[in-house]
């Protein structure tokens, strides 16, 4: 399973939208060029998430956009949904959907719900917040050190939005 681009750019524009203190208003074209996403790419990005709820635009002189609501209360589940829609690892647990040949035979199609839905809540638990600050060491609770040649250095909390 792997993001779209778009879904990825949008959790990244996001963190950044969200590293503005989020009730400072900034321009779609300040925040890509912060992210490195391409300017049209930034704006369409910005239009959805504001259709989604996720930002508030407003224009004038002193416009831009600006988180709709804390960084705390935005889910990485909210930003990849405004994106791509609901969360469906398969087809069969999309709503309305029936274009699985292997469906009315397959034993496995009872249980993919309960495994969505612990991607989907998995990703809920992420916080736009904690994608604003720089991941703690692993180890950092019990005092070890990352990279000390026993533990390795810790990966990123969410690998696709390092820039």
């Amino acid at each position: 399973m792997r993001l779209s681009n778009l879904a990825d750019y949008a959790v990244v524009l996001m963190s950044a939208a969200a590293r503005q203190c989020g009730s400072v208003p900034i321009h779609a074209g300040m925040l890509a060029e912060q992210t490195g996403i391409p300017g049209p790419t930034a704006q369409k990005l910005v239009s959805q998430l504001a259709r989604a709820g996720l930002l508030v635009a407003s224009r004038g002189s002193g416009g831009g956009v600006r988180l709709a609501r804390p960084a705390a209360a935005i889910s990485v589940a909210d930003i990849i949904e405004a994106v791509e829609g609901p969360i469906a690892l398969t087809s069969c647990v999309a709503e309305g959907r029936h274009d699985c040949s292997l469906e009315g035979s397959c034993k496995v199609q009872p249980h993919w719900g309960v495994v969505n839905g612990a991607v989907r809540g998995a990703l809920a638990e992420i916080s736009l917040a904690s994608l604003s600050v720089a991941p703690a060491k692993a180890g950092a609770a019990v005092g070890l050190h990352s990279g000390d040649g026993v533990n390795p250095p810790a990966a990123p909390a969410f690998a696709g939005a390092t820039r």
